[in-house]
């Protein structure tokens, strides 16, 4: 089930970027409506940066926002299982630790502190107004689709190895945890 969420920013005309494509979605996209967003869920987040700049380009810019986005996991009680960070865009793979964790408590939160401290120290704008979100389901890999995160950077052709990138990582495990426990589950 791939949930488009209300994260979304209108398009700009004439803009194709995957964060902001018209013909991609309609209107804004809301969350789903039976689902609640609470509890011990999973789900696969990507933030895009306003009008797609290339925000995350040097440590400093990273460690703002990372720091924030960490803290409202830590409030919303939600583990970090993968992040990467590319140029124009942020992708999470978050779980919920309790049954009161609100994803969309902890999306607000996230793009807020992050975005307020960045906005502090670069004086730009950093998320745009939308997102999209994926909620994993129960059959779905975690290690795989937190593979598939970390491994952004080499599909994009930035490096040639995930361990290469500095802006990948996971607040549970080690980038080799990741990798190994992917190649073990799909050889075994």
């Amino acid at each position: 089930m791939y949930v488009v969420s209300a994260f979304r920013r209108t398009p700009v005309p004439g803009w194709t970027a995957s964060c902001s494509s018209h013909s991609m979605h309609p209107k804004y996209p809301a969350h789903l409506r039976s689902f609640d967003y609470l509890g011990l869920h999973r789900y696969f987040l990507t933030f895009c940066v306003d009008f797609r700049r290339k925000a995350f380009l040097d440590a400093d810019a990273i460690t703002i926002v990372s720091q924030q986005i960490l803290r409202a996991a830590a409030q919303n009680r939600f583990a970090v299982i993968a992040y990467c960070f590319m140029p124009d865009h942020l992708h999470l793979l978050v779980e919920g630790e309790a049954d009161n964790s609100d994803c969309r408590r902890f999306i607000k939160a996230a793009k807020q502190y992050s975005g307020f401290y960045y906005s502090k120290e670069y004086r730009r704008t950093l998320w745009q107004r939308y997102g999209h979100e994926r909620v994993l389901r129960n059959d779905e890999a975690t290690l795989e689709v937190a593979r598939y995160i970390l491994n952004n950077p080499v599909r994009a052709g930035l490096v040639r190895d995930v361990r290469e990138y500095p802006f990948v990582g996971s607040e549970k495990y080690t980038i080799e945890e990741i990798l190994e426990a992917v190649a073990e589950t799909k050889s075994g």
